[in-house]
C-alpha cells in the first residue's frame, strides 16, 4: 500500500517525556516508509536527544515548530496529512484546524483523526481503544470523529513502541564496549546500576544501603531532576559509604540511553518512554511513576505490577520507591535481584508475542481510510 502523510502534534508539558515517545514514533513509521510531519511546541530537546533532527538530517521527518499563535508556516501550501495524531490529548493548533475545514468545504478527503492516549495497565484502557469520539465544537464540528488509541500491554490495546530491528540490534550490542567508551572509573566488579526518576524519598535510605553492601555498586545518574535528588540526599546525609559510588551522565540520545538500559544490572526509570525501554532491554526494573496529586498514580502503579506479575519483593520496593505507605524500601542482594531478572524476562516475552504499536496504527488507519 501507497505511503501516507503523518502529521503528529505534540506539546512538551515537562521533562522531555511527550516528545520521546513523539520522536520515536515519528522515527519508525519514517523507517517503515511514512512521512511525518512532527509539530513541536519546544524542537530544542531534539538537539540531545535526536542530533540532527532539527536540521532536516532524519529522513522521512519533518520538525514544524509550534508557536501560539502559528505563524512562519504557510498552511495552504503544505501537503495534505493521511493521519492526524494528537499525543496525550493536545488539541491540535486552532489554525490547523482551521484549515482542515477550509480543504474540507472544497472536498478534500478527510484524515483519520487519532488521540494517542497515555499507557496504562488499568482495566479501563482495554474499553475505551478504538472507541470513536465525535467533534462536537470548532469549524468542523459534526464532520469528523476522533478516535482513541491506548498504548497498552495486552493483546487488546495498541500495544508498545518496538523498533522492527530491535532484536538484532540488541544482539549485536556490546555492553563491555560500551561501558569502557564512557569514560568513568566504573570497576569491573561493581553492580551497574542507572537511575532516572523524580525525588523518591527511598533514594537516601537506599544510597546507605548500597553504600554498605557486600557487593560494590557504580550508579550511572542522569542529569537534572535525578542527580538532583542524589545530590540533595548526600547533603542530608552525607555521601554513600565505599561500596557505593555515584557518576554524573551527560544527556543521552535515544539510542545511547536505550544501551545505558541494557549494560546495566538494574535500572531505576521513570515517565512512560524508559518504562517501555526498560521493559525492553530485560533486565530489573523500577518505575517511579509520575505523581498526581491526588494519588491516582497508585492504582495506575499497581495495575502494571499486576500485570508484571511482581513478586512480594519487587511490589513492596515499587510501593516504598513511590512513597506508598509504611514499607522501606530494601537494597536487593543477588538472590532477589534474580527473582526481579526472571519476572522482568517473562513480561518481555509475553509482549514479544504482541503486535507493536506501530504496526496495529498501521493497521488501523487502513482500516478507517
Amino acid at each position: 500500500m501507497a505511503a501516507m502523510r503523518w502529521d503528529i502534534f505534540c506539546k512538551v508539558i515537562d521533562n522531555f517525556g511527550d516528545v520521546g515517545v513523539c520522536w520515536r514514533l515519528s522515527a519508525e513509521l519514517a523507517r517503515r516508509g511514512e512521512q511525518v510531519r512532527l509539530w513541536l511546541d519546544d524542537p530544542q530537546a531534539l538537539a540531545w536527544m535526536a542530533p540532527g533532527a532539527l536540521v532536516g538530517e532524519a529522513q522521512g521527518i519533518e520538525v514544524q515548530h509550534w508557536t501560539e499563535p502559528l505563524t512562519g508556516v504557510d498552511l495552504a501550501s503544505l501537503p495534505a496529512a493521511d493521519v492526524w495524531i494528537e499525543a496525550f490529548g493536545c488539541e491540535p493548533p486552532p489554525e490547523c484546524i482551521a484549515d482542515l475545514a477550509t480543504r474540507l468545504a472544497v472536498g478534500a478527503p478527510a484524515p483519520v483523526w487519532i488521540n494517542l492516549e497515555y499507557l496504562s495497565a488499568e482495566s479501563y484502557v482495554e474499553r475505551s481503544h478504538r472507541l470513536p469520539s465525535p467533534i462536537m465544537s470548532g469549524p468542523v464540528r459534526g464532520l469528523l470523529n476522533k478516535w482513541f488509541f491506548y498504548p497498552g500491554f495486552t493483546e487488546r490495546t495498541g500495544g508498545l513502541l518496538r523498533e522492527a530491528g530491535l532484536l538484532p540490534q540488541q544482539a549485536a550490542f556490546d555492553a563491555t564496549a560500551w561501558r569502557a567508551g564512557l569514560g568513568l572509573n566504573l570497576r569491573a566488579d561493581a553492580r551497574l546500576v542507572s537511575l532516572f526518576c523524580y525525588e523518591p524519598p527511598a533514594l537516601p535510605a537506599l544510597l546507605r544501603q548500597a553504600g554498605q553492601g557486600t557487593r560494590a555498586s557504580d550508579w550511572l545518574v542522569t542529569p537534572g531532576r535525578a542527580w538532583q535528588a542524589v545530590q540533595a540526599a548526600q547533603q542530608a546525609d552525607g555521601p554513600p559509604g565505599p561500596a557505593c559510588r555515584v557518576h554524573a551522565l551527560p544527556w543521552l540520545q535515544q539510542q545511547d540511553f536505550d544501551h545505558l538500559l541494557q549494560a546495566c544490572e538494574l535500572n531505576f526509570v521513570r515517565g512512560e518512554d524508559s518504562l517501555v525501554r526498560a521493559l525492553w532491554a530485560g533486565q530489573p526494573l523500577v518505575w517511579h511513576i509520575y505523581p498526581q496529586h491526588d494519588d491516582a498514580h497508585h492504582a495506575k502503579l499497581n495495575a502494571f505490577l499486576d500485570w508484571l506479575q511482581a513478586p512480594v519483593s519487587l511490589r513492596h520496593f515499587h510501593h516504598a520507591w513511590n512513597g506508598m505507605g509504611a514499607v522501606a524500601a530494601v537494597w536487593p542482594d543477588e538472590t532477589t535481584l534474580q527473582d526481579w531478572h526472571a519476572c522482568v524476562q517473562a513480561a518481555r516475552q509475553r509482549l514479544l508475542g504482541q503486535a507493536d504499536l506501530v504496526t496495529q496504527l498501521l493497521r488501523f488507519v487502513r482500516e478507517k481510510r
